[in-house]
């Protein structure tokens, strides 16, 4: 059983490289929020290291002289924890933590730390701990022999049965059981889906901390947990959305991730489902964010590998009251100005309403044009209904725009 701990702040190093994936600018963003996992994780970003190396040193994913910086910086600081930016390999992680003598975890390992702290339902806690056994499996072998598990800390929320010792085949065995529990619960849940009649599906989508459970709350008038660190809700809510006299349920899902672990990919797939099975999906996107638009690909590239990226979706633009545009000088003509100036409206003109017939732009939080974003979504429901039940369609009256 994977519970929340509450913890002291630990002291971390980010460790990213520079290559031909990822050039400077682009590592700067994925260690910025490797810094927010780490955060969430409950732990304190004390510096950062990046080197330009490609491809990365086969045994300590670094170079000799960037691991020298790194261990004197950590003896002479008492860092607790190292965190990589890219899966290490078990060869890898095992040689570096020879040479730190400190935790050692890269970003998938980080995730499952924070998805272990999150889960709270049984149907959770069964998937993290089978992507935790499958990313252990590997690693079993001189897994942190150096440290007590039982301190606790950024990291060690393992699955809490297996020792460092334990052989390879009862990890097996206990991934098997893992599987066919989920199996068990998949048949329940789907059984439940079945029982929900005819209502039209509504699923909201995106990445993780853009405001899907805030929008949530205020649609559905519910208190689904919402805060403002990464991965705030892993179990998937539905509830019962009444906008008019139109009824339909609506779920909020799990926030996805650039580099999200394979592990979590396939174990989730079956919360997932609510995405597979939704008529209508909403994207929620935080514009504020400066790579929003990378954001947007991430997600639907994992809507992509689960066959759902042809459905019928409406892009929200949600945190319209976060967003500001880079200052722009006219007088500066060497620089041309870009997507980073560009106002709220100049990006309504953009490829919004090009690749997107539907588009909206909100603030959950502020309630900032959510009567517009109830019309559409009315509209679109109500379009899906009418489609299914040809004759109910005069019980449901069309919301004419203003």
């Amino acid at each position: 059983m994977i519970e929340e701990k509450s913890l002291d702040v630990e002291k971390t190093v980010l460790v990213g490289i520079i290559n031909s994936k990822q050039n400077a600018v682009k590592s700067k963003e994925y260690l910025d929020e490797l810094a927010f996992l780490a955060y969430t994780a409950g732990g304190e970003v004390m510096r950062r290291f990046t080197q330009k190396i490609d491809p990365p040193n086969p045994k300590t994913f670094i170079g000799s002289g960037k691991m020298q910086e790194v261990i004197d910086y950590v003896k002479e600081n008492e860092i607790s924890s190292v965190i990589f930016d890219d899966e290490l390999t078990p060869a890898q992680q095992g040689n570096i933590e020879k040479l730190l003598k400190c935790k050692i975890l890269d970003r998938t390992g980080l995730i499952l730390d924070i998805f272990a702290q999150r889960a709270q339902t049984s149907y959770a806690r069964t998937q993290v701990e089978l992507a935790q056994y499958e990313y252990l499996l590997p690693r079993l072998k001189g897994l942190w022999t150096h440290l007590e598990r039982q301190r606790g800390g950024i990291g060690m929320r393992g699955p809490g049965e297996t020792e460092i010792e334990t052989d390879r085949r009862i990890v097996r065995d206990k991934i098997t059981l893992l599987k066919k529990k989920l199996i068990t619960i998949d048949k329940q849940m789907a059984t439940q889906r079945g029982n929900r009649g005819a209502l039209v599906r509504v699923a909201l989508v995106g990445y993780t901390n853009v405001g899907k459970s805030t929008l949530m709350n205020v649609v559905s008038k519910s208190k689904v947990f919402a805060e403002n660190k990464l991965f705030a809700t892993l179990d998937t809510t539905v509830r019962k959305v009444v906008i008019g006299n139109l009824p339909f349920l609506m779920s909020d899902t799990v926030g996805f991730i650039r580099k999200l672990p394979t592990q979590l990919v396939e174990s989730f797939k079956s919360t997932l489902d609510e995405v597979q099975e939704a008529d209508l999906l909403l994207h929620v996107v935080d514009i504020s964010h400066p790579n929003f638009e990378e954001h947007i690909e991430s997600v639907n590239q994992i809507l992509k590998e689960i066959n759902s990226l042809d459905k019928p979706t409406i892009m929200v633009f949600n945190k319209i009251d976060a967003y500001r545009p880079e200052p722009w000088d006219e007088t500066e003509l060497i620089e041309e100005r870009g997507t980073q100036h560009y106002s709220l409206e100049e990006w309504k003109k953009t490829w919004f309403n090009e690749a997107n017939s539907i588009a909206l732009f909100i603030s959950a939080l502020n309630k900032e044009n959510l009567e517009d974003f109830r019309k559409r979504v009315y509209q679109e429901v109500r379009q899906i209904h009418i489609t299914r039940f040809p004759y109910n369609h005069f019980l449901y009256p069309e919301i004419k725009e203003e």
